[in-house]
Formats: structure tokens, sequence, C-alpha cells
């Protein structure tokens, strides 16, 4: 049986391609769960893909990740990225690898986008390279977790 990884996403991520597109790029959250399935299968990974405005539902989904022993959770906490001790509290109980991923650099945004809850309790984080952050947050979890990239 596969080793899943968990990819979780907060509020509005729903809408991406339609938000602000000159921002977050044309890119749905369709096209990152596809993304996301296409390299982890590259790895012998399975996939997990969530997206919810709701805090609550992300914290489940960390604690489920941990219960069932995952590989490891790729976050996009979006909006919860500045607020959510709860997500902060999730990630640390449950001492899975964390990685967190932004679409953009949040670094070269708004100030008060600069300071993540999660980076504290997560591995790394990506920030900017579009939706193919997720891809490389997956990579990088692999070679974490020693997942073996399998032949083409």
């Amino acid at each position: 049986m596969a080793k899943t990884v968990y990819v979780l996403n907060g509020p509005n991520m729903n809408l991406l391609g339609t938000r602000q597109p000159e921002i977050y790029g044309r890119a749905t959250i369709k096209d990152v769960e596809k993304l996301c399935g296409e390299t982890a299968k590259r790895y012998g990974l399975a996939v997990v893909f969530r997206c919810s405005n709701h805090e609550g539902e992300l914290v489940d989904a960390i604690q489920e990740a941990g219960a069932k022993k995952a590989a490891g959770v790729i976050i996009n906490g979006a909006g919860f990225t500045t607020t959510s001790i709860a997500i902060h509290d999730a990630i640390k109980a449950v001492q899975l690898p964390v990685i967190e991923v932004h679409v953009t650099n949040i670094f070269a945004r708004e100030a008060w986008r600069h300071a993540s809850v999660i980076a504290p309790v997560a591995k790394a984080t990506m920030a900017g390279f579009g939706i193919q952050g997720y891809a490389l947050a997956i990579e990088a979890l692999a070679e974490m977790t020693s997942a073996k990239k399998a032949k083409r």
C-alpha cells in the first residue's frame, strides 16, 4: 500500500483561476489537484486532497493524517496562515513532516502576510513558485521520507 500525502488548502483556494488571476494565476484548484496526483504517483505516493474554507475541517484533516500515519502534509493555509493557532497546534500534535506552500511570494506582498503561524512547525515553506510549489513540496517530502522516484 502506498504511503499517503495529505494536501490541504485553506480559505478561498477554491477560487483559484478566477480570484485575482493577476496575482494568483489562471490555474484552478482542480489543476493543483491533478498536478499533486501526478507528482505523488512518480514517487509511489497517494494523495488525499482537500480544500476548505473552514478552519476546523483543516484541523480534522491534519489529525486524520496523523492517525493514519501519512507520509506528511502539504498545507496552503491561505487566510489561516497568519491567524490559526489551531492549525499550528494540530501540526505540532501529529508530529508529521509538514511543508507550507503559498502560490505567491507572501514576503513580497503586504507586510501582514509575512507572519506565518504555520512556519514555526513546518519543515519548510515554498512561496512564490505558483502551483508548481505544490509539486516541489511533494518532491521534497518524498526525499525527506525516502520515497523513491519510480522509473519512467
